[in-house]
């Protein structure tokens, strides 16, 4: 076979278009956190506050753990077409994302340790400044969270067009982004209250159980991230609803039956498939594959077929 011949026979690997208009935002988001980080640690440092630079510092892990989501966004792209990345790069975002909720994992935790030391110590506020930090914490952050939230739903939405019963593909490096925002302006929300509760009533013990709220609140959605993109990353798919319909197309013909199934996902929605196949009436594998072409999702299946004697019966009820 020639060259030419030969080429028409090659597909590409990318499998999954990217998220254009999410990196963009997800890069301003980057830009205006890291902003309003320099703000809060240069007047941190210039009036002496200590409250200031902690929230300072704070927002440093949030910037970056968006810059990591933007870098898998700009990563998945430069090497989208590197022949050495066998399924495509969708799983460099899956990693960002990953990667997004261990530091947002992290920060839970610095938040209650944090927040427990106040209850048993409790340190002087200085409400009016506190509140203003937090006003324009807070304004940043729902700025960052309209940035990225109609992407996020746009996504889902999209996504949830193919879904199958049990399944969840949407973005997941968008979704550690947007995360993080959200939780950066719940934080922000539960400060003020318990400023406010501090400053009118006294309550100074309000401010480290907000704390606590927050991360109780940071956690569960971190724990959240980190299943659904370990799930990815694992390649456990085998729960799929696309494992049960893969087999039954197969095995439509009443004689073939699936000896071997191996199915991952290489794009939010696209999935990599090696199907083994036992039958006493063996057909080409073409013709398998063309059983499955109902199934959109399913862009790279490789089909293996083993011919056995006539005497050869599948078990229904196996």
């Amino acid at each position: 076979m020639s060259a030419p011949e030969l080429s028409l026979w090659h597909h590409s690997h990318e499998f999954d278009s990217g998220n254009p208009l999410a990196e963009r935002n997800t890069w301003r988001v980057v830009g205006l956190a890291a902003a309003m980080m320099v703000v809060e640690i240069a007047a941190g440092w210039w009036y002496g506050s200590m409250a200031l630079l902690a929230d300072g510092w704070h927002m440093s892990t949030h910037v970056a753990a968006l810059g990591i989501t933007a870098a898998a966004y700009w990563s998945a792209r430069r090497y989208a077409r590197d022949s050495r990345f066998a399924f495509g790069t969708f799983k460099i975002e899956v990693l960002g994302g990953f990667a997004s909720a261990i530091i947002l994992g992290m920060v839970a935790l610095l938040m209650v340790a944090e927040s427990l030391e106040r209850m048993f110590a409790p340190h002087a506020i200085q409400f009016d400044q506190a509140l203003i930090v937090a006003v324009i914490g807070l304004l940043v952050n729902l700025t960052s969270v309209w940035l990225l939230g109609d992407n996020h739903s746009a996504a889902h939405a999209h996504d949830h067009d193919h879904d199958s019963p049990n399944d969840q593909h949407h973005d997941l490096n968008l979704r550690a982004a947007y995360v993080h925002v959200l939780a950066d302006a719940a934080t922000s929300v539960l400060a003020i209250v318990a400023l406010l509760g501090g400053k009118y009533w006294n309550w100074a013990w309000l401010d480290p159980l907000m704390g606590v709220v927050g991360a109780v609140l940071v956690g569960v959605w971190s724990s959240g991230l980190i299943r659904a993109t370990s799930r990815v990353l694992l390649d456990r798919e085998m729960d799929h609803a696309l494992v049960a319909a893969i087999r039954e197309a197969i095995e439509s013909d009443g004689h073939s039956r699936v000896s071997d199934l191996h199915l991952w996902r290489v794009g939010r929605a696209h999935f990599a498939c090696i199907v083994g196949v036992v039958t006493p009436e063996p057909r080409t594998p073409n013709d398998y594959r063309q059983q499955l072409r109902q199934h959109e999702e399913l862009v790279h299946v490789t089909v293996e077929v083993q011919s056995v004697g006539q005497a050869f019966q599948p078990d229904p009820n196996a």
